[in-house]
């Protein structure tokens, strides 16, 4: 346990940005291990006493929250596109990263820099400690800290809106600390099946753990067992429901190797669109992603068609 303490004290004045990557990596990263601890381990107390030591932070700004199986990355990619061609400052936070662990906090596409990166860490480090040594609800992990330190540097710069991708499940999440503008559910397969769930339903409900009383809740298209979850979870939390496959409509006009192209039909109108993300899959994403920011105008937030 000294040990341990010993690397949760570490931090200094002139930490650099490896130093921070090494720091931060003493915290349990389930991401790097070879196998998951028990569900029942997951909870949001800790990461809800460490966002109140910073001053709850992620509570200051509009929020898209999207959770999901598959393409709710892309998804979440999508809605920033949208929203920075708009000239809103859209932050992004995604995980996990493919070169750079900086990729994981952006503002519109691009990733936070290593100097802002290692900062953060120094002025989150001491309520990490304050959260760990204090003993009551474990140590702060990897996932924990930089969904903190995404949420502490959106707030910093004043972005005018965040996309929050899922880590893990939905409702033990640690991204789930928000209280969100539109929650979004991207289509949902078995994933994680020794902590979410052996089946579509139990994955489903898990996921539907992000949908808050009376928020809106874009839903990608889903099979007939996940959607009756979805629906069921959004009736008794009187969140409106907006399935993407019910409201909108899409047909692929041409595709090669490099783009795609598409018409998208919607509650706002038609849409020629073009993608260089292949498959027709991602024609549902952007579907998925026009349905979030179409929400989003209704609840506000001007976007143009």
């Amino acid at each position: 346990m000294s040990r341990k303490k010993s690397k949760l004290a570490s931090i200094n004045t002139s930490l650099n940005y490896n130093d921070a990557i090494r720091l931060i990596m003493t915290l349990p990263n389930f991401e790097r291990s070879a196998c998951m601890p028990d569900r029942s381990t997951f909870h949001l107390e800790r990461m809800c006493l460490l966002m109140q030591n910073l001053g709850n932070p992620h509570r200051c700004i509009p929020t898209i929250h999207i959770a999901g199986s598959d393409g709710k990355g892309s998804i979440a990619a999508m809605v920033t596109s949208i929203l920075t061609a708009q000239g809103y400052k859209s932050g992004l936070y995604t995980s996990p990263h493919l070169h750079s662990i900086v990729e994981r906090i952006r503002v519109g596409m691009s990733p936070i820099n290593p100097f802002d990166f290692t900062k953060l860490v120094k002025d989150i480090w001491p309520s990490v400690q304050q959260v760990c040594t204090g003993g009551e609800f474990g140590k702060i992990t990897f996932f924990e800290l930089l969904t903190a330190m995404a949420f502490s540097h959106f707030n910093k710069i004043n972005v005018d809106c965040q996309v929050i991708e899922v880590g893990l499940g939905g409702k033990k999440d640690a991204t789930n600390v928000v209280v969100p503008t539109i929650c979004a559910i991207s289509p949902i397969s078995l994933d994680h099946i020794s902590i979410l769930g052996e089946t579509i339903s139990l994955i489903a409900l898990e996921k539907a753990g992000i949908i808050k009383n009376g928020i809106p809740t874009v839903v990608a298209p889903q099979s007939c067992e996940a959607m009756s979850v979805l629906i069921n979870v959004s009736k008794t939390k009187l969140a409106p429901l907006i399935r993407v496959d019910k409201n909108y409509s899409w047909n692929n006009i041409n595709h090669n190797l490099k783009k795609q192209s598409f018409k998208l039909s919607g509650p706002r109108g038609q849409y020629n669109l073009e993608t260089s993300l292949l498959g027709s899959h991602q024609i549902e994403n952007a579907a998925t992603a026009t349905a979030i920011v179409e929400t989003l105008n209704s609840q506000g937030l001007p976007v143009s068609k």
